[in-house]
């Protein structure tokens, strides 16, 4: 078991709601932050204080629920963005700013000495209110590596807690992630925490790669809901963690489908069924050989548990099944067939699901059965229904 701390700073109602076309209620938002929060999340980015009043007082709102998460507000690293963090009941800022070539240039249209002079302001502006500071490096996978390092130097200088490497365009993979994350490691003593984006599909495995870099906060959403193809899951990094490197975050995702049903409805976006842990189909047996071994040993084709999800297996009958699937769906519903009876009603079942693009319901699996008496218990094959 590795002994090393890391927190998730879940990011669900910041970066998440970013996403197109994706806007939640404030109803939403308290459901969705207590069910975060009584997971056992200890951080949550709850909303971008520049939007206007009434996103501010949104943030009132959560801030005072009385969770024991720590909550975070997102800002630009501009003086009236800094201002509209106060009065929030909220300690704990995330100051952004390109550390790219690319967007300082081309978005900011300044210069790299500009830069590290308004974080050095910036941060003092922010300690000043009383807040405590994470400098945020947007589009800091693209940076250049030498002044990344001065850029992570000044803010500790002025006194930042943390630092958040950001992939916001999602061009990382994990080796170049682990490289960088260590390289930041060994020149600042402050936290290091992890944003990704998934264009690429490697928002988790870049974030554990960060982890293993050094990173102690790792941004995440639920679902991997977040801008364009989303950011890393934090169903995905909480188990990856555990599984992969004995590191257990605190978190406890036993309940976590009714988070997971309830940030698809308020934001719309479906999951998709093989959407890994969370998908309707990710724990769905059907190829004969493997419900066979499941059967035997849940181990023989088990490689996450998905209790520690709150989830269970499936055995879905259709045209892979064998006829110990067949054996085992009838015996679910108080039938209990020989394997010379399996295997007579298999071709029946393999037919209606290749015609219907689907499993026979309990009920059609009643019908089948009763062709198999029909059909004298066995000796016969069952026609098709």
């Amino acid at each position: 078991m590795d002994s090393r701390s890391i927190i998730i700073d879940d990011t669900t109602l910041r970066d998440g709601e970013q996403s197109a076309g994706v806007a939640f209620s404030l109803e939403e938002k308290i459901d969705i932050a207590r069910r975060l929060d009584a997971l056992g999340v200890p951080e949550l980015e709850i909303g971008i204080p520049a939007m206007g009043e009434k996103e501010r007082e949104e943030i009132r709102t959560l801030a005072g629920l009385g969770l024991k998460a720590r909550l975070l507000v997102w800002a630009r690293m501009r003086r009236d963005d800094i201002r509209q963090c106060q009065g929030l009941q909220i300690d704990f800022a995330d100051l952004s700013m390109p550390v790219s070539f690319q967007q300082i240039r081309r978005k900011l249209g300044r210069d790299p000495a500009w830069v590290l002079e308004n974080i050095e302001r910036s941060v003092g502006e922010a300690r000043d209110l009383g807040l405590s500071v994470c400098v945020g490096m947007e589009d800091a996978s693209r940076a250049d590596r030498d002044f990344l390092l001065r850029v992570v130097e000044t803010a500790q200088r002025a006194g930042a807690v943390r630092v958040r490497y950001a992939d916001t365009v999602g061009i990382m993979e994990p080796f170049g992630v682990m490289e960088s994350i260590r390289s930041l490691r060994a020149a600042i003593d402050l936290d290091i925490e992890m944003h990704a984006h998934d264009d690429l599909g490697l928002a988790t495995a870049n974030t554990l790669a960060a982890a293993m870099g050094g990173a102690t906060h790792l941004n995440t959403t639920v679902n991997g809901l977040g801008e364009r193809a989303g950011n890393a899951a934090l169903e995905e990094v909480v188990v990856g963690l555990r599984q992969l490197y004995g590191i257990e975050t605190g978190i406890d995702l036993r309940d976590f489908p009714a988070l997971s049903e309830r940030v698809e409805c308020a934001s719309g976006e479906p999951v998709g069924w093989r959407k890994s842990l969370v998908g309707k189909r990710v724990f769905s047996h059907e190829a004969g050989i493997h419900v066979d071994g499941m059967i035997k040993d849940p181990a023989n084709y088990q490689g996450v548990d998905p209790a520690i999800v709150g989830r269970r297996h499936q055995f879905i009958l259709g045209k892979h099944s064998g006829a110990s699937a067949v054996r085992e769906a009838y015996r679910r519903i108080g039938i209990e067939l020989d394997r010379g009876q399996a295997d007579a009603v298999l071709p029946a079942i393999r037919g209606f699901a290749a015609r219907h693009k689907r499993s026979p319901e309990p009920a059609e699996l009643l019908d089948l059965h009763h062709g198999l008496l029909a059909a004298g218990c066995g000796q016969q094959r069952v026609e098709a229904a």
